[in-house]
């Protein structure tokens, strides 16, 4: 049964309730914390962007799901939640970045379409007959050699990171950023750190087919998908280090 004091407040998304709460966007956040892992990390060559593409069946395709996605040459994303709200958000981040492109002939800035998009997750936390996306992005990118790293949340709010997580494992993930991440990290390091985080906030074992990477390089400014066989050699070395530091404790 539905406690007293929520009755009634969670069915219209513009009532709010008696202690200033607004129940149909915590809702909403709920269906981010149920999603897969993904993770953003900002280093000093670059952005590392890593996602956990879990499947619920040996039969799905692995390659067909996607959690990961480029926004503009300089830009990618990296989604939690449900996949259709993701999609949806990237079409719209996608459509500001080509008409910056085209009005002021300059490639948008990664803060700027944060915002923008920002905005309109906020309206719809404010307009009645529709509903807040169920889905977080966390955007980086590199423009003009500044690497830039944000979390939206479905309430339209926007934080910049240095190291973030979002879904199901934001917490173990955020306990190893907080323990292990340096700001003077290269690329590499980063996308280790990144698969640690993923090992840890995970229950199933870390190979090739369930996770992908995608990096923002500071001197290129060009979003890059890692390989199967890339991402496979990183986990590799995660792994044996692993091992070598068990066996060093013993």
């Amino acid at each position: 049964m539905q406690p007293l004091q929520n009755a009634g407040y969670d069915r219209a998304i513009t009532v709010f309730s008696p202690d200033g709460r607004l129940f149909q966007v915590e809702y909403a956040r709920e269906a981010v914390k149920r999603g897969t892992t993904s993770i953003g990390i900002k280093c000093s060559e670059g952005i590392v962007l890593a996602v956990d593409k879990r499947t619920t069946s040996n039969l799905v395709e692995a390659t067909s799901i996607e959690k990961i996605f480029k926004i503009d040459e300089h830009i990618g994303a990296a989604t939690s939640g449900l996949v259709a709200d993701a999609r949806a958000l990237v079409e719209r981040a996608r459509v500001e970045a080509q008409i910056n492109k085209i009005t002021y002939s300059e490639p948008i800035r990664v803060d700027s379409l944060s915002k923008k998009l920002c905005d309109m997750l906020q309206m719809y936390t404010q307009n009645g007959g529709v509903r807040p996306f169920g889905s977080a992005l966390i955007i980086g990118g590199v423009y003009d050699g500044i690497c830039k790293l944000f979390e939206t949340d479905p309430s339209g709010a926007l934080i910049e990171y240095k190291a973030t997580a979002i879904g199901s494992g934001r917490s173990a993930a955020m306990d190893i950023f907080e323990d292990q991440y340096k700001d003077d990290m290269n690329l590499n390091e980063a996308i280790n750190l990144a698969l640690t985080a993923i090992n840890e906030a995970t229950e199933h074992e870390t190979t090739a087919n369930n996770v992908e990477i995608a990096v923002i390089k500071c001197g290129e400014e060009v979003y890059t998908k890692l390989s199967q066989e890339e991402v496979q050699t990183f986990i590799d070395d995660v792994v044996s280090e692993e091992e070598s530091e068990e066996e060093s404790e013993e």
